[in-house]
């Protein structure tokens, strides 16, 4: 879809010239100068960041010069993060029109944008001079200097900013994007909800955003790419706070000082809705803050108290000063407002504040960071006895006037239930359909505008208990056994769902009165994001993940059947969860996939500070297992939901239709037949539209060589606290599906399907190449041998097949792997990491600069086999016999699977092929054992006679 794309926006003029006559030179017609025409393609926001990276590759290849971006879009709508997020990956420069204001009217006025500046700015860096760029201070409301961008340091430079789609600006541009959404389509829907009044939205558009109809929405649509952007606010990556009253002795201690210090001031307001009631309900406030000239909102109290931890998510979003008059207009008061001091200093990742709020006289510590461990870490070494505060200033000041604190936790529902019995749901699927992109032939429709929630419905739903549904008698209190969480009617998005899944933990340790355990369950098909949800919550809340594939009997395992229920251990499962359910200790099983075999038990004991214990698994929702649980949640979508689309757009191109219900039945026979059915019964139905491929939140840079590289300068650069090391062994099966485009085999065209250690991991997409980086997934998925089974069964075949063995080395920070591929005379290394900087470092440091690939192992492969040694599908002809006799396993076992069958492996004619496997990686394993038993005792010889030297020295 997305080569399709790009070739359709792909035209042989320049640049768009709105008033321009056809120019008859040769510079204005070359194939150098092609651009991107207008096209109407309305995409989600990871797809339009891999759609615009695909772009800026595409167009540099076919034009000399400078490659110009403009990304324009409302107050809020996610274009800066756009911005960064391109830059972090392609290395690009960007100019933000925040510093082109010419005075501090309202930076959403076009009239206050030095346009000639910026276009000035624009033509030197394309003529390749160097742009003398203006830096606007919000504090001090004025320009404070300039910065120089050299015409030499990037070949693309993005505009970002509302009006970076201005008719001024758009004859200089080659790329034009549009981003929509975020807080302009969540505050839209807020308000329709709030003001409960029949005005049009064209109303609150023009009371909200005065400017956007009529200077900002006319340019969107010149766009090429149009992304929907549905993110409001995320508690993925949050931000963990610590706070206590500075008069603390230990927090004294640290020194403030002044020429390291950031002052900050602000000025924080809370706008009560028309229609809300004069009972507090700080939750349906909105809070806006100042400072300086600048505008941030956020949609009501979104932060989670856990133990003394407030955990707030990425939630303040710039909106312009209108803004704020139009919402007052519109009848919301401001009911309190203060004024905020900060004086911040950094303490290695962390931040340390001073924060006094003049309302309540009182000067505050806070201690922030990303990480709640590292923060707790460092607050235990500050040694402050006293308790934490966990309230909120707004809390605080509400408190000092005598107002009670009535928005946490979420009150249970006092609506009475008719005959006692619960409200009936009709369960519904929640399968994920990807509609990445739509066509709409009407350029005037109002894409723009449109909220993302109906009207009338609020930004988030409550949580609130119905009577349960009779349990077996146990030894639980009887609040357990009486009430239980009403299921959400409707299913959400994984940002919504995460917060409302914490909420709904807190809600149950209320009506537990936090004396008992809350045991949940997170269930969903392979690839949906379930481990990853789990990790999340426990992160925010602190509690133990447990995954039910530690529940695997050996004997099913080794037939490959991990989506199969007969799997689990389930008599051990159930006496675990009666055990949390009883708060005893219990032993809970460790599994060891490598060599499919139960290596041992953990002992669990849920306690005070361990409350809550989450089950994630295939069949964690299964009514065996969820009549124990007390919340449920379902996730559908990922991989589970992008392998359907894949197999759909592949069919299409071949021309072979074949319906979605016949791709889930094929792919994921266990999924319609036993797994979905459970999720509907869910307390909490999530939609994961993350796609991990086209997402940038989970970049991992990759830099390739095939330079020999010693073990010693290995462990040199990698941190020897944490350095740790292992071997694993992999065999990369490729599919392709007869009819699709012919040409040299590409990674493009196939499916590959990596078997490691007895799992079948997936990848559906192409990574992005960029330079010498191969950007790709930090995280494969893991499938189930029936899956494999049910592609081929579809029609997609073999075509290639990759043997290797790979040595890793890491130290947490950066991971160095040392592949050894059957038919490659050399080993091949590979940096991997989060951080680009990081990684091109250790590369450099390794002596690998100027020897780097992107080609893939398939590419590399293919190019060094003669045209004589490959068979009809592209591969060495030796290696086709056994790429048929591993299908043919897989065909066997996959079908076996859906049949719940569980036939013995001795008649299988893979045994042969298995066992040569399975001796060949021991094989790999002694001699790695050897190696490294050899390299430590001659680098302990070296340090000891270097010791022995310095000593007689």
């Amino acid at each position: 879809m997305d080569d399709e794309a790009v070739q359709r926006v792909f035209e042989e003029r320049g640049r768009d010239y709105p008033h321009q006559q056809p120019s008859t030179s040769s510079s204005s017609c070359s194939a150098a100068s092609s651009i991107l025409q207008s096209l109407p393609l309305h995409v989600s926001f990871d797809h339009g960041f891999h759609l615009l990276v695909k772009l800026l590759q595409e167009l540099r290849a076919k034009k000399e010069g400078l490659v110009t971006v403009g990304i324009g879009g409302p107050s809020g709508s996610g274009k800066t993060s756009l911005a960064e997020k391109v830059a972090s990956v392609i290395g690009c420069t960007v100019v933000s029109m925040e510093n082109y204001r010419d005075g501090i009217d309202d930076g959403n006025d076009p009239n206050s944008i030095d346009f000639d500046t910026l276009v000035r700015n624009l033509e030197d860096l394309m003529k390749g001079k160097d742009a003398v760029t203006p830096l606007f201070d919000f504090q001090k409301k004025r320009r404070v200097g300039s910065k120089t961008i050299k015409s030499s340091s990037s070949g693309v430079v993005v505009v970002d900013g509302t009006y970076a789609l201005h008719s001024k600006l758009r004859s200089l541009l080659d790329i034009r994007v549009a981003v929509v959404g975020g807080v302009h389509f969540s505050l839209l829907s807020k308000v329709q909800y709030d003001i409960r009044d029949p005005c049009s939205l064209d109303d609150l558009i023009d009371s909200i955003f005065p400017l956007f109809r009529k200077h900002i929405e006319p340019d969107l649509h010149h766009a090429q790419i149009r992304i929907n952007n549905s993110f409001v606010s995320s508690f993925r990556e949050p931000i963990y706070k610590l706070k206590c009253k500075s008069e603390s002795e230990k927090v004294s201690t640290y020194s403030f000082n002044e020429n390291c210090e950031q002052i900050d001031n602000f000025i924080e307001m809370y706008l009560r809705p028309p229609s809300a009631r004069e009972e507090v309900r700080i939750n349906d406030w909105i809070k806006v803050r100042q400072s300086g000239i600048r505008y941030y909102i956020s949609l009501g109290d979104q932060r989670i108290v856990d133990k003394n931890f407030i955990i707030r998510p990425k939630a303040e979003f710039e909106v312009g000063r209108m803004t704020l008059t139009g919402l007052l207009s519109l009848g919301y008061m401001i009911v309190v407002s203060y004024k905020r001091t900060s004086r911040s200093i950094s303490i290695g990742n962390l931040s340390l504040s001073r924060e006094t709020i003049d309302t309540l006289d009182e000067t505050f510590m806070v201690l922030r960071g990303i990480d709640r461990k590292v923060v707790g870490a460092e607050a235990s070494k500050m040694g402050i006895k006293e308790p934490w505060i966990t309230k909120s200033y707004l809390e605080m000041i509400l408190e000092s006037k005598g107002v009670p604190r009535l928005n946490t936790p979420p009150p249970l529902s006092s609506a009475s239930i008719v005959g006692g019995q619960e409200k009936v749901i009709v369960p519904k699927p929640i399968r994920v359909t990807s509609n990445l992109v739509s066509k709409f032939e009407d350029l005037s429709q109002p894409w723009t505008r449109s909220p993302t929630k109906s009207k009338g419905e609020p930004v988030l739903a409550t949580w609130r208990f119905i009577p349960a549904v009779p349990l077996q008698a146990d030894n639980s209190s009887a609040s357990r056994n009486c009430m239980q969480l009403a299921p959400m009617a409707d299913s959400y998005d994984l940002d919504s769902g995460l917060l409302l899944a914490v909420q709904a933990i807190q809600a149950l340790n209320t009506l537990f009165e936090n004396k008992l355990p809350v045991i949940v369950g997170i269930g969903g098909p392979s690839g949906s994001g379930k481990t990853s949800l789990a990790h999340k919550m426990a992160n925010i809340v602190g509690c133990e993940v447990i995954s039910l594939e530690s529940y695997y009997r050996s004997e099913q395992v080794k037939d490959f059947k991990y989506d199969d229920f007969g799997s689990l251990d389930l008599t051990l499962l159930s006496k675990n969860i009666d055990d949390i359910r009883n708060c005893k200790r219990t032993k809970v099983p460790i599994f060891d996939l490598e060599n499919c075999t139960r290596s041992g038990f953990k002992e669990l004991q849920v306690s005070e500070d361990c409350g809550v214990v989450i089950f994630e698994g295939v069949y964690a929702l299964h009514p065996d297992i969820r009549k124990s649980l007390d919340l449920w949640i379902a996730v559908v979508g990922g991989v589970h939901s992008h392998l359907i689309s894949r197999v759909q757009r592949d069919k299409d191109r071949t021309g072979r239709l074949v319906s979605q219900n016949d791709i889930m039945m094929t792919v994921f026979p266990m999924f319609q037949q036993y797994i979905e059915p459970h999720l509907v019964h869910a307390h909490l139905k999530i939609r994961n539209d993350f796609d991990p491929v086209l997402s940038p939140e989970s970049s991992l840079f990759v830099l390739k060589s095939n330079k020999q590289v010693a073990y010693q300068d290995i462990t040199n650069i990698l941190d020897p606290a944490k350095f740790c090391s292992s071997v694993q062994n992999f065999t990369d099966i490729y599919l392709k599906l007869p009819g699709t485009p012919n040409g040299q085999l590409t990674e493009s065209e196939c499916i590959r399907v990596r078997l490691c250690e007895g799992r079948f991991a997936l990848l559906i997409r192409e990574p992005i190449r960029e330079g010498n980086f191969i950007i790709q997934p930090k995280v494969d998925f893991d499938i189930s041998i029936s899956t494999v089974a049910g592609l081929l069964n579809l029609g997609y075949q073999a075509v290639a097949y990759i043997e290797a063995s790979a040595l890793i080395y890491q130290d947490g920070k950066i991971l160095i792997e040392v592949d050894h591929l059957q038919d490659s005379p050399k080993p091949y290394v590979q940096i991997k990491g989060t951080n680009r900087e990081v990684v091109s470092a250790a590369g450099s440091t390794l002596g690998l600069d100027g020897t780097y690939t992107t080609k893939s192992y398939l590419q590399i492969i293919l190019e060094s086999l003669p045209p004589s040694e490959r068979s009809s599908t592209g591969i060495h002809s030796q290696q086709a016999a056994k790429l048929q006799e591993l299908v043919e396993f897989i065909q066997s076992q996959g079908s076996g699977s859906v049949a719940e069958s569980s036939p013995s492996r001795e008649g299988l004619p893979m045994e042969g092929i298995i066992e040569d496997m399975q001796s060949r990686i021991r094989r790999l394993e002694r001699w790695q054992t050897i190696n490294t038993v050899l390299w430590t005792f001659l680098m302990s010889a070296l340090v000891g006679y270097s010791l022995y030297q310095r000593k007689r020295d």
